[in-house]
């Protein structure tokens, strides 16, 4: 048995007053999944924009401002988030937002484990929002990590709702994607809570998904947050027959734990009631021969 317990965050924007207040919030969540007995916590998409109230209200409310802010305290909750992962022997995908990638603006998940940062991986692609407002651009390429508790990928909210994404990932041997998220409305909450139940069917796999929730009307860009923690693994033998491991109630701050053997994924993509991740490949087969069948008028 390869047991690991998954925590995902539906967390809210606080208007910090300091650095100090952010330190202390933060650390207060990763002491409640510890107690829980966490060993990989998962922080959502945008949560980082919390940090824009630290440069005061004007700063906070002005989409430009608020981005330039983030990316002014990037470094410092990066080493933040790897402390703590470090001082509480765990894994942390931290929150992601804004960050520089040479001359580009990405939008950066991070993750940090026991012996400290392990890598990142950039959303690929952008929404509407994303590209017309914040004006960001995608990451190159997908990353796999390999660590102490399983092999990991990350698909950051829309990249969730593309399967293709989630399939290269698998195929190169993740057993766990985490879908940070942000999402304005329950339609886009949907979206990527549906995109993350059919990855963890076709690739039989778990997804943890991690939303941002509340209301934050005073940072511009995530003024309205939607969405409920989960965790899903295929609807199959020795899962639950719905795939869900665990849900949090919709717009419910807190953490969402789920204990999962991860030798399961395997027997389930090996030797499960379908075979779906094996399957994947006769697809093109068929998909390259679509026949066109008009319907014949009735005969008078």
């Amino acid at each position: 048995m390869r047991n690991v317990t998954l925590a995902a965050a539906a967390y809210p924007l606080d208007r910090v007053e300091d650095w100090a207040a952010y330190e202390a919030k933060t650390r207060a969540w990763v002491q409640q999944a510890v107690l829980k007995g966490a060993d990989l916590l998962v922080f959502p998409e945008y949560a980082a924009m919390e940090l824009a109230a630290l440069g005061g209200a004007a700063a906070a409310g002005d989409l430009a401002a608020a981005m330039a802010e983030v990316l002014h305290h990037r470094a410092a909750m990066e080493r933040h988030f790897e402390g703590l992962a470090i001082e509480f022997g765990l894994y942390i995908l931290a929150p992601t937002g804004p960050a520089q990638a040479g001359e580009s603006r990405v939008n950066r998940a991070s993750l940090f484990g026991p012996s400290g940062c392990i890598g990142h991986q950039d959303k690929a692609i952008m929404t509407r929002f994303e590209r017309e407002d914040w004006h960001l651009d995608p990451g190159r390429g997908l990353t796999l990590f390999e660590t102490g508790i399983g092999k990991i990928g990350i698909t950051i909210c829309y990249d969730s709702e593309f399967p293709l994404l989630a399939r290269a990932l698998c195929e190169a041997g993740a057993e766990i994607i985490l879908v940070p998220s942000c999402t304005e409305f329950l339609a886009g909450y949907s979206r990527v809570r549906v995109g993350s139940m059919a990855r963890a069917l076709e690739n039989q796999c778990v997804t943890v998904h991690a939303p941002l929730v509340g209301l934050a009307e005073w940072c511009a860009g995530v003024e309205s947050n939607t969405g409920a923690a989960a965790i899903y693994g295929p609807p199959d033998r020795d899962w639950p027959d719905t795939g869900v491991l665990a849900q949090g109630g919709m717009n419910a701050p807190g953490w969402v734990v789920a204990e999962v053997d991860l030798d399961r994924v395997t027997q389930s993509r090996t030797d499960g009631d379908v075979l779906l991740f094996r399957h994947w490949s006769e697809q093109p087969m068929q998909a390259e021969h679509v026949r066109t069948v008009p319907e014949k008028p009735r005969a008078s």
